[in-house]
């Protein structure tokens, strides 16, 4: 019987990929902190991991069917970047706030390693069958 991956590792697979581009976008708002007019950018990871499987762009008609297919700009995984609004107005037009940038990185980086433990543990279950330890 053949091994299909993606019922061994469900959902995980996809949101290891989407948490580490989630960390890109939240590195480059903290590398930007001091640049003026600089606008802070994140995903609502929810509601990209529930679209995960319709790869369609929301209001376009275009549609990526294959995982090589480049995303319009401004789009991460069939879901539109959004602004993060920011609690104190900078005089420069920077709306980078490192606190909320670093909370942010930190529950994200937290959320990978799970994904990672889960995928690890399958992957284990797998290789601990095919030996018959």
């Amino acid at each position: 019987m053949p091994l299909n991956f993606e019922n061994i590792l469900g959902p995980h697979e996809t949101a290891l990929n989407m948490q580490a581009r989630r960390a890109q976008i939240l590195g480059a708002n903290l590398a930007n902190a001091d640049t003026p007019g600089y606008k802070a950018q994140d995903i609502d990871f929810k509601s990209v991991l529930a679209s995960a499987g319709d790869r369609s762009i929301p209001s376009s008609s275009m549609r990526i069917t294959n995982s090589k297919h480049i995303e319009p700009e401004g789009y991460v995984f069939g879901a539109e970047m959004m602004y993060r609004v920011p609690m104190q107005a900078s005089l420069d037009g920077n709306s980078v706030e490192s606190q909320v940038e670093m909370a942010e990185f930190s529950e994200n980086a937290m959320r990978y390693m799970m994904s990672l433990r889960v995928v690890n543990g399958r992957l284990n279950g797998i290789l601990t069958a095919i030996k018959g330890e």
